[in-house]
C-alpha cells in the first residue's frame, strides 16, 4: 500500500527500469512533464519528467512495448490541465512509446481507471494519476518546493493510495489494459508469453500483505455494445452491509444516496458499526464545488439524522497551519478485515456512468487481518503526523477510532477536522435534488429530472436485498453471541 504519490512515483520508476517486456498505463490525466522523483528545490534532470523517461527506455530497449491510453477529455477539462494530452501526443510522436486518447464513453462520461502494469507481473491500481499537479509526501507540508509545476507555480498538497500487487491480479489487470486498448484503437494486443524470470517489484518496498486473492471490481457503462458492469456499487453495498464494528471510508466525492441510505441503514442499528468518512473540506475546482460539495451536504445531513448513538464522524484533513489536503484517494476498510483501494468515488458517475477499476483484498488469514490493520494505523497517523504506534496506543485506549482521533489531534490548528454539511441556498438545493452533474448511468444522463426520484426501482430492489442480508447477518452474530467490537489486533 503506498501512501500518497510521493511514494507511487518512486515506486513506479523504480519498476519501469526493470521492464523486460511491457509498460501499459490507463488513466484519466498523463503529464509528460511529471516529475517523478523532484528535489528539495523543485528541480530535477529532464530525464526525471516520465515523458524523456519512458522515450529513453524505449529507446534503450526498441523490444519494450510501452501504450500510454488516457481519457480523451473535454475542451474545458483539458485546458485546466494545461492542454497534458495534446503535449503528450507531441513528446511520443516519433518514439516507440505509443500513445492514445480514448473517446469510447457516453457524452459527459470518462475513462477514470489508473492502472499501470508491468510485464504482467506487477501492477498498481488506485486513485493516482501521473500529473504535474499530483505530487506529495506523506507529511503534506505547508510550503513544499518539490510540489512546483512546471509552470512556476507551487499546487496544493494532495492525498493519494496506490495499491501494489503482483501475480495472477496483475497478469488480469494487464488483460484490462489490453481490452481498453482494443475498444479505443481496434488494435489487438497480445500478452507477454515469454517471463524472464526476473521480478520488476521495487528492491526497497516491502509488501504489506502477502499470499492473498485479490478482487478486481470494476465499472463499465451499460452504452452501445457494451453491456453495464456495476462490480464497484455491489462491493460497496455488500461491505457497508457486512461490516461489524468499523466503516472506513476515504473518498474525493461523497455524494451517492444509495450509499446514503445503506449507511443510515447501519447507523441506525443499536449494535451497528463506527462510521468514519474522511473527504476534502472543499473541491478545487468550481464546478466540484457546486456539483459534489453541494450534494455531499445532503449526504452528510442524512446520516447525521440516522446517527441516533453517536457513531458516525467526518473529517477533513489540513497541513500542520491550516491548508485543506486534497482528498483524492478512495479507500474502504471494514473491520479492519476487508481493504479496498482504487478510482471508485462514491458519487453516482462512479457506480454506472464513468469506467472504473478498485482493487480489494478480504483477509483469509490472521496475517492478513494484521496487515490491514497496520496501513489503517499509518493511513490515519500520517494525517495526524503522529507515528503509527501512537495512534494505536490512543485506538486502543479509546475503544473507537473517532476516540482515538480526537484525543491525538489537540492544540490550536487540528489536523483532522470536523467535515460539516453546508448551507443550500435555491441554486445549490436544485442542484443536490437532481444531482446535476452527477448522473448514475448514460439513460438518465441527459434527464436529470429522474434523479429526483432518488432510486430507480432496480436500484431499490437491490439495496432492499443488501439490507435484508445484513440484518441475517445481524441476527446470526447475536445468536452466536459475537461482539460488535473486537479487540485490536
Amino acid at each position: 500500500m503506498l501512501l500518497d504519490s510521493g511514494a507511487y512515483f518512486a515506486a513506479a520508476k523504480a519498476a519501469m527500469k526493470k521492464a523486460k517486456r511491457s509498460i501499459h498505463l490507463l488513466g484519466w490525466a498523463f503529464d509528460p512533464l511529471t516529475r517523478l522523483e523532484p528535489n528539495e528545490r523543485g528541480e530535477g534532470p529532464d530525464s526525471d519528467q516520465v515523458g524523456p523517461f519512458l522515450n529513453k527506455l524505449v529507446a534503450e530497449r526498441p523490444e519494450l512495448d510501452i501504450r500510454v491510453l488516457i481519457w480523451k477529455s473535454a475542451l474545458p477539462i483539458a485546458a485546466s490541465q494545461h492542454f497534458f494530452p495534446h503535449r503528450a501526443r507531441k513528446c511520443f510522436e516519433h518514439t516507440g512509446v505509443k500513445f492514445a486518447l480514448d473517446p469510447t464513453v457516453p457524452f459527459g462520461a470518462c475513462h477514470h481507471q489508473k492502472v499501470l502494469v508491468i510485464d504482467d507481473e506487477i501492477a498498481f491500481c488506485g486513485g493516482g494519476d501521473i500529473g504535474a499537479d499530483r505530487w506529495d509526501s506523506s507529511a503534506h507540508l505547508d510550503i513544499d518546493l518539490r510540489r512546483l509545476m512546471p509552470w512556476g507555480n507551487v499546487h496544493a498538497p494532495r492525498h493519494e493510495v496506490m495499491m501494489l500487487v503482483d501475480g495472477p491480479a496483475a497478469a488480469a489487470l494487464g488483460e484490462l489494459a489490453r481490452q481498453r486498448w482494443r475498444t479505443a484503437t481496434g488494435d489487438d494486443v497480445p500478452p507477454p508469453l515469454v517471463k524472464t524470470g526476473e521480478d520488476p517489484w521495487p528492491d526497497r518496498l516491502r509488501p504489506d500483505i502477502t499470499e492473498a486473492t485479490v478482487g478486481i471490481a470494476r465499472t463499465m457503462p451499460d452504452w452501445r455494445d457494451q453491456i453495464g458492469i456495476r462490480e464497484n456499487e455491489r462491493l460497496h453495498l455488500t461491505a457497508i452491509a457486512a461490516a461489524r464494528w468499523l466503516i472506513y471510508l476515504e473518498n474525493q466525492y461523497v455524494t451517492s444516496p444509495v450509499y446514503a441510505d445503506a449507511l443510515a441503514a447501519r447507523l441506525a442499528e443499536k449494535d451497528g458499526p463506527e462510521v468514519v468518512i474522511v473527504s476534502t473540506a472543499r473541491a478545487p475546482s468550481w464546478f466540484d464545488h457546486m456539483t459534489m460539495d453541494r450534494t455531499r451536504s445532503v449526504f452528510l445531513r442524512t446520516l447525521m439524522a440516522a446517527d441516533k448513538y453517536g457513531r458516525f464522524h467526518a473529517y477533513c484533513p489540513h497541513t500542520p497551519k491550516g491548508e485543506t489536503i486534497l482528498v483524492h484517494s478512495k479507500v474502504s476498510i471494514i473491520d479492519d478485515r476487508f481493504l479496498r483501494a482504487g478510482s471508485t468515488n462514491l458519487n453516482n458517475r462512479s457506480a454506472g456512468f464513468d469506467t472504473e477499476c478498485d482493487l480489494a483484498i478480504d483477509a483469509e488469514t490472521d496475517e492478513h487481518k494484521v496487515g490491514i490493520h497496520r496501513f489503517r494505523s499509518r493511513l490515519i497517523a500520517h494525517f495526524l503526523a503522529r507515528s503509527p504506534d501512537a495512534f494505536e496506543e490512543a485506538f486502543v485506549r479509546a475503544g473507537s477510532l473517532s476516540g482515538a482521533i480526537e484525543a491525538l489531534d489537540v492544540g490550536p490548528n487540528p489536523r483532522l477536522r470536523a467535515l460539516r454539511p453546508a448551507g443550500l441556498g435555491p441554486l445549490a438545493t436544485l442542484i443536490a435534488a437532481f444531482h446535476l452533474g452527477d448522473p448514475a448511468d448514460p439513460s438518465d444522463s441527459l434527464r436529470p429530472w429522474r434523479r429526483a426520484q432518488e432510486l430507480g426501482r432496480e436500484r431499490r430492489a437491490f439495496l432492499h436485498d443488501i439490507e435484508g442480508a445484513a440484518e441475517q447477518q445481524m441476527i446470526e452474530r447475536r445468536r452466536k453471541g459475537s461482539p460488535r467490537r473486537k479487540e485490536p489486533v
